[in-house]
Parts: structure tokens; C-alpha cells; sequence
């Protein structure tokens, strides 16, 4: 592999082409692009890298591929000393016929913001020597959250049992503990063979999504979502329809929405309970409104409750999949959370309820959880220590623990600054603040999050991100420690002080 840099393919670029730095920031200025002298500098030396509108207008001024000028698009391992050159040689004079690869046309409508332009632009600047705060994802390991010590030991004392493939849907010891806990969360009609895990939710979620949707179904999802949910349906095949969670109603989801966009096209709705990016718990008396009406249209109910264990003051949480023994309902969990184990990848989902009207959909689950094998065996061995033991989330989320006085601390802060103002969360570790946009001038929530990372190195996702339409809010993960929330709070606060966006 080549060890060229973008300062080398910008400076090769512009030597071809005969223009001087002073020609470039000239052409920016015609444009409206604001580039100064010392940032081509900059870039030209290799002390900082550009961000992506920025390479975007260098390309198009050197006429390049935007790909070879930010090093996506480089020459195979094996090429040969100054293959990079010669790529370059041939976009410069327009020869070489050569084939370019393009994505799948589906995916123009995915979107999974999440890890996205954002995040990009903040892994440049940290290859660069940037320190980046990331409140962008709820990894809790990164944060000094550690997996109990019982669910280390257990999984070292198995590992050379776990060198093979284990049956699809897991081992029999995982999916008995899981039975046992739909059990106790009152879930209907379960049987072992009901259980299937993976490799964390996001596997299981998508394996759903292609099983269930064709060209021209639809799928009821929550505005906001957590954006996988779209971006599965998207990929195979279907519509995600956005009904709206109204802020105003604790972010609740708006049943006269939900009601308005049932079509005959309709075959399941998603609720996110406890809810990411809200962080909302949802009452008995809500979700038996809504297995109404999906007793009333026949719709399949997917229940992503992957937060099930994280819930504050006292509440508690109700699987949806026990108030509707009739309808044939999906409910997601995993341990990621509430372990703090997101890098094990074990999730799990639930099969419960009315499964006869099912049976050909539950083949195509079958066939796609057959398809990729088997999911993480190490991790599936742990499964029945973690749901079995001591449940240390149990002391992060009360009065005094970590989850509950960091969500304490983060509410008042960012309510405190002129212009935000926020539903308290009652579960998982997300807040979504509302910007007043009117009074900073937003109108593009994804230019905000960029322009928050680029002058304070504050990470988080834009409302967008999370298929929300309006540029007036954005997720914050509240993991950090408080002093260090208390730094991120003090910088928003001082960038909302001077921000108006242009």
C-alpha cells in the first residue's frame, strides 16, 4: 500500500495543473467558500486535513475525483511504486478508460448518521492530533463502564468450548435463560425455539426487515428513530412511514399519526421502548392504545427494547409483546447495555403472541438466521451468568449513581443555556434538546453539528441523524463523568453565546 498523503495528493494535483495556492483561495472567494491563506497552508504541509465540502471544492478546482483526493479511492496494495501518480495522471488528462465502482442504488436513501459525514470529518481531525468528545454514541466502555467481573470469568473459563459454530438461533443455555426472562417480563406463548440471538440487535433487527419487506410495503417508524429501523427497511425494499413523537407529550408517540398513515400497504409498526434518541418510557395505558390499533389493521409489532433495564425514578418498564397475547409480535434485547458489554454483539429477539398467522414469515427468519451461520458463540456463553447474576446497571441508575446523576447534571445544564430546552429522560442515557432555531438562525441542523465539532471538538449527532425533519434538535449521550460534562456543558454554552449560522 502506497503511504501517500493528502498533502501529497493535493500538492501533485496543483503542480499538474499549474495553481498556486493563492489561485485556489482566489477561486473560493468567486464561489463563496470561505478558504484563507493559512488553512491551504495547512493543508498543503500536512498539518490538517479538510473537511468534506472543503476537499469537495478542492477536487472540482484541480479536477480531480474527490475519491483519489481524499484517499478513498486508492490504487490496489500490489500496484506498483507511483501507481498513485499514474491514477491521478489519467483523472488529470482524461485517459485511461478506466471502470469506476459505484454503491448499490440502494442505499441512495439509507441514511445512519450515527457514524456519518459528521463522524468523518471528526476522524480526520483526530488523525490530525485533534482530542474530539465524543457524545455521539452510547458506547459505554469508553466512559470507565466496565462488564461485571463474573460475566470476564465466565467467558474465559469457556472459550476453548466455544471454537465451533453453535445451532443458528444459539446455544440451548442462552436462549433457556432468555425464555426465562420473557417470562418474567410476561411475555406470551414463548418456547425455546422462539429465541434467536445475534450478533447484537442491529443483526437481528436487519434480518427481520429483509425477511418481512417487498417492493412496496410499508412499515410504521418512529420519528424520531433510532436510524437502523429505517435504514433496513430502506435496504430491503420496503417504506419506512415516520409517525411522529410529540415532544410536548413526553415524547410519546401521536396515535392520531399513527392512525393517519396506516395504509393497506402496512404490515408492522416499530416501537422504541425506552426510546433512543428520547430517552422516553412509555406507559401501560399508551402501548395498550397501540396494540389496538394494531389488533384493528393486523399488523405485526416490532418492540425494540434494548434500554429495557435502564429505567429511572422508580418507573417500570412494560414489554408491549405482554398486552397483545392474540397479535404475533417481535421484541428486542440484548445485553450491550444494560452489561456494558457493546463490543460482545449479543443481542437477542422474541417471537411470542399469535405465531400461526406467521409461520411463512418465521421460515424467512429461519432461513436468513441459517444464512449467516450462527451468531457470537464467546458471547452467547455469557448470557445466562449476565441475566442470572448480579445486576450491577442496577446501581448507575438510582439517586448517587452514575447513569442517574449524570442525567441530572446534563438536564440542567443544557436547559440553563438561553435558546435549549429538553424533555427529562426517564430511561436509557440520551437526552434531545430542542435549539430555539429563530434565535440562531438554523437552518441546516447538520452544518450546526459540524460547526460545533470543528470550534469546540464536541461530538454529537444532529436531530436529522434520527430521521427527525426539522434542524431543531440534536442527541446528546450523557455517559462522560461529570466533570467532564461539565466541560462540554460550559463549551455549549459559550458556543450557543456566539452562534448564528450564515
Amino acid at each position: 500500500m502506497l503511504n501517500e498523503t493528502f498533502a501529497d495528493r493535493l500538492k501533485y494535483a496543483m503542480e499538474r495543473r499549474g495553481i498556486k495556492q493563492v489561485d485556489l483561495i482566489r477561486t473560493a472567494s468567486e464561489r463563496g467558500i470561505k478558504l484563507g491563506k493559512s488553512h491551504v497552508s495547512q493543508y498543503v504541509s500536512g498539518k490538517t486535513v479538510p473537511r468534506a465540502e472543503i476537499i469537495r471544492f478542492l477536487a472540482d478546482a484541480l479536477d480531480v475525483g474527490e475519491g483519489w483526493l481524499d484517499g478513498s479511492e486508492e490504487p490496489r496494495p500490489e500496484a506498483a511504486p507511483g501507481a498513485g501518480w499514474q491514477y491521478a495522471e489519467n483523472k488529470l488528462s482524461g485517459g485511461g478508460n478506466m471502470r469506476e465502482f459505484k454503491k448499490s442504488s440502494k442505499l441512495d436513501n439509507v441514511l445512519y448518521d450515527v457514524r456519518g459525514p459528521v463522524v468523518d470529518e471528526a476522524m480526520r481531525m483526530e488523525e490530525a492530533g485533534t482530542r474530539i468528545l465524543k457524545l455521539n454514541i452510547g458506547n459505554p466502555a469508553p466512559f470507565g463502564f466496565c462488564t461485571p467481573d463474573e460475566v470476564i470469568y465466565d467467558m474465559r473459563q469457556q472459550l476453548t468450548e466455544c471454537e465451533g459454530y453453535s445451532p443458528a438461533k444459539g446455544l440451548f443455555a442462552a436462549r433457556k435463560a432468555i425464555m426465562q426472562y420473557a417470562q418474567l417480563k410476561n411475555i406470551p406463548n414463548v418456547s425455546i425455539g422462539d429465541i434467536y440471538t445475534g450478533n447484537g440487535v442491529s443483526e437481528l433487527i436487519n434480518i427481520c426487515m429483509s425477511a418481512l419487506l417487498d417492493e412496496g410495503s410499508e412499515i410504521l417508524i418512529p420519528s424520531p428513530d433510532y436510524p437502523l429501523w429505517t435504514a433496513c427497511a430502506t435496504l430491503a425494499g420496503g417504506t419506512a412511514v415516520h409517525y411522529v413523537c410529540d415532544e410536548e407529550a413526553e415524547w410519546y408517540p401521536d396515535l392520531d399519526d399513527i392512525k393517519k398513515k396506516i395504509t393497506d400497504k402496512t404490515k408492522a409498526i416499530v416501537i422504541i421502548n425506552p426510546n433512543n434518541p428520547t430517552g422516553a418510557l412509555y406507559p401501560k395505558e399508551l402501548l395498550l392504545q397501540i396494540v389496538e390499533i394494531a389488533r384493528k389493521h393486523q399488523l405485526i409489532i416490532f418492540s425494540d427494547e434494548i434500554y429495557d433495564r435502564l429505567v429511572m425514578d422508580g418507573e417500570q418498564h412494560i414489554s408491549i409483546a405482554s398486552l397483545a397475547p392474540d397479535l404475533f409480535c417481535v421484541t428486542f434485547s440484548g445485553l450491550s447495555k444494560s452489561h456494558m458489554i457493546a463490543g460482545f454483539r449479543i443481542g437477542w429477539m422474541i417471537l411470542s403472541g399469535n405465531k400461526d398467522i406467521a409461520k411463512d414469515y418465521i421460515e424467512g427468519l429461519n432461513m436468513l438466521s441459517n444464512m449467516r451461520l450462527c451468531s457470537n458463540v464467546p458471547a452467547q456463553s455469557i448470557v445466562q451468568t449476565a441475566l442470572g447474576g448480579y445486576q450491577s446497571v442496577n446501581s448507575y441508575i438510582v439517586p448517587g449513581g452514575r447513569i442517574y446523576e449524570q442525567r441530572e447534571y446534563i438536564y440542567r445544564a443544557l436547559t440553563d443555556i438561553p435558546g435549549i430546552t429538553a424533555v427529562k429522560p426517564k430511561a436509557a442515557f440520551y437526552i434531545f434538546p430542542k435549539i430555539d432555531i429563530q434565535k440562531f438562525h438554523i437552518t441546516d441542523d447538520e452544518k450546526f453539528a459540524l460547526d460545533l465539532l470543528k470550534e469546540k471538538k464536541i461530538l454529537i449527532v444532529h436531530g436529522g441523524g434520527f430521521n427527525w425533519k426539522q434542524p431543531d434538535h440534536f442527541r446528546v449521550v450523557y455517559l462522560p463523568r461529570i466533570e467532564v460534562l461539565e466541560d462540554a456543558a460550559e463549551k455549549l454554552a459559550d458556543f450557543f453565546g456566539r452562534y448564528h449560522q450564515h
